[in-house]
């Protein structure tokens, strides 16, 4: 590990800012395959995010089998229709219409699940703000957003399913919670703009009161 500042230029700051815009929750996907060892490539990234008291409390989940896949997908059908049921009138038909998951097309799952039962990190920052253990785990499944974005590889995050549930499907140890349930693959197409606000669901918001000084 080098000790030299990278000193990073203001042309890799552009190119940063860049992929920020263009990181979209895909939910429309190619059938392509990934290649050999992507998946273990972006958990690898994924582990490089910060966590709380360097406590690193994320745990993936591989899903391959087609049984567990189809078990999960009958999970997030069930939610899905009871969500529908929530609305009513246009907002019922346009959420009806919405394209929420990518299961039948993305070749790969990949469930993320925080250990609530970590003792790495002895605790640091968790006395008072708990909850930032699962912070962690997000930020780890930002950062594997990102480095699939940077290959040309779209993420698309499920979260209609029952987290209780999920855990059930692919059985893992009882400490762990669900925190994003992942379909991975090429998208369909690229685009800068979020699908839910090309679909006309909700605009992007740029209020400025949403940043204070105090």
């Amino acid at each position: 590990m080098s000790d030299i500042d990278p000193d990073f230029d203001t042309a890799f700051a552009a190119e940063f800012d860049r992929l920020l815009t263009w990181r979209r929750d895909v939910r429309r996907f190619r059938p392509d395959p990934l290649p050999p060892g992507a998946i273990a490539e972006l958990v690898a990234r994924a582990k490089l995010a910060p966590s709380v008291g360097n406590s690193q409390p994320w745990r993936f989940v591989h899903v391959r089998e087609p049984a567990r896949r189809q078990e999960v997908r009958a999970e997030f059908e069930r939610c899905n229709k009871a969500a529908l049921a929530g609305y009513d009138g246009e907002r019922a038909k346009a959420y009806a219409e919405l394209k929420l998951a990518g299961f039948d097309i993305a070749p790969e799952q990949l469930a993320v699940f925080c250990d609530d039962g970590e003792a790495k990190g002895h605790g640091l920052g968790r006395a008072t703000m708990p909850e930032t253990l699962r912070h962690s785990v997000v930020c780890a499944v930002h950062t594997l957003w990102l480095a699939a974005r940077v290959r040309g590889i779209g993420v698309g995050w499920v979260s209609i399913v029952e987290p209780d549930e999920v855990a059930r499907i692919l059985d893992v140890p009882l400490p762990w919670s669900l925190v994003a349930y992942l379909c991975v693959g090429y998208p369909e197409r690229a685009d800068d703009v979020p699908e839910l606000e090309r679909a006309g669901w909700q605009a992007r918001d740029t209020d400025a009161s949403y940043f204070i000084e105090r």
